[in-house]
């Protein structure tokens, strides 16, 4: 068995404004990292482009029409303070929900051990019919409704590391009861959402608050206490990652602490839970981070651990 690398060149194309820190560059330094030897048994492929019927698993046709209404034909346009479009961007967000559909076909068939989907603009703020936060559409949620409506599967488990809270992921699957969400994150930090008490319609949602300058023993602490054991409970037939590393000391846009040994651990916490619970089958969809050397270094620990437990 193997892990495969979902990625494609179109998710160059997506372009913000001079300064904005989800950039074109936040992919050439994840190219560059796992271009570097000992990244050579990555079976790579190219994220496909998904349909209008995927999004639609999660998003009504009128906010997939006005994403493409939005995409300028030249320079870039701003939907919100945050988030922006240019030519090319509606084809890189099919890429980045298609490649996480075709990670989790990859890891359902047995194809596969377990995939990254290194595409971008990321997803897991997207809400139902608002595009915010850096992204257009719920990748992550997409793929769960993917393999629940076409695989069949009735217990899938989505955990969200970025330092923002995945208010969109969260929004999408409030009403899914075959899906068990987490977001861990800090607070307060924007979009300022994501309490404990926000427990969706069917008591699936699970929200981790961490304090500025919090570090990796307290967020160890509350993985052990607060999600291991409901995974455990769940047993889940698939897990997905919501990989954002943005929690690292070094990103500029938060204040957690932590260290690329604290994304190593819990990689390999996930993996052996895919591997009691779901025969090692566990996807992982980027999100955020932000300084360049933390992410790609970051991103770089973390596929190393799927390759090591993928063999």
């Amino acid at each position: 068995m193997s892990t495969a690398l979902f990625t494609h060149d179109d998710c160059l194309h997506h372009r913000t404004p001079p300064g904005h820190p989800e950039q074109v560059a936040r992919m050439d330094s994840i190219k560059t990292a796992l271009a570097a030897p000992g990244f050579e048994a990555l079976d790579r492929r190219e994220a496909p482009l998904c349909a209008d019927e995927d999004i639609l698993l999660c998003h009504p046709q009128s906010h997939l029409d006005a994403i493409i209404a939005s995409e300028p034909k030249d320079g870039i346009r701003a939907l919100d303070e945050d988030t922006h479009m240019s030519p090319g961007s509606v084809q890189a967000a099919r890429r980045g929900v298609g490649g996480s559909m075709a990670a989790v076909d990859a890891v359902l068939s047995g194809d596969v051990t377990n995939a990254f989907v290194a595409c971008r603009p990321p997803g897991h703020h997207a809400e139902t019919e608002t595009p915010m936060g850096f992204c257009l559409f719920g990748n992550a949620a997409i793929a769960a409704r993917h393999a629940m409506e076409r695989h069949g599967l009735s217990r899938v488990v989505i955990v969200d590391f970025d330092v923002h809270h995945g208010n969109g992921t969260q929004a999408l699957l409030w009403n899914e009861s075959r899906v068990t969400f987490f977001s861990s994150h800090q607070h307060p930090l924007w979009p300022g959402t994501g309490f404990p008490e926000e427990t969706g319609a069917a008591n699936n949602i699970h929200n981790i608050q961490f304090a500025p300058e919090t570090n990796g023993a307290t967020m160890r602490a509350a993985y052990e206490a607060e999600v291991f054991p409901v995974i455990e409970r769940v047993k889940p037939e698939l897990i997905i990652l919501s990989a954002g590393f943005d929690a690292h000391a070094d990103d500029p846009l938060a204040q957690l602490n932590w260290a690329i040994e604290d994304f190593v651990w819990l990689t390999e916490k996930f993996c052996a839970l895919a591997e009691k619970h779901c025969n090692r089958r566990l996807v992982s969809t980027l999100e955020g981070g932000y300084d360049l050397t933390a992410l790609a270094k970051s991103v770089a620990a973390h596929v190393g651990v799927l390759l090591e437990k993928g063999a």
